[in-house]
């Protein structure tokens, strides 16, 4: 289990589903993409717990111009008053 820390702003992608996400940054993304063979699964998404506050999700980290994106899902958006701006701690367990 690897279990990493950073602050990042929350942004918006419009795409075919619109999602919220925060940017991995490039140290703690190069981290992940150390683990990415042993981890991932389809597409090259990464299998995490994201806590942001005191409130915990599962998701998958999504591969992004070479580096990671953590969606940042409605629970956590809802419970922890979090939105497009905002910028947020990230606590994230592969």
């Amino acid at each position: 289990m690897v279990d990493l820390r950073f602050s990042g702003e929350v942004w918006f992608w419009r795409g075919p589903a619109p999602f919220h996400f925060v940017t991995v940054p490039e140290e703690e993304a190069a981290v992940l993409a150390g683990l990415a063979p042993t981890v991932t699964y389809g597409w090259g998404m990464i299998p995490a717990r994201v806590r942001i506050g005191s409130t915990e999700a599962r998701t998958s980290l999504w591969p992004k111009d070479g580096g990671y994106v953590v969606p940042i899902k409605k629970l956590l958006q809802d419970a922890e008053g979090v939105g497009v701006g905002d910028v947020v701690e990230v606590s994230l367990r592969i």
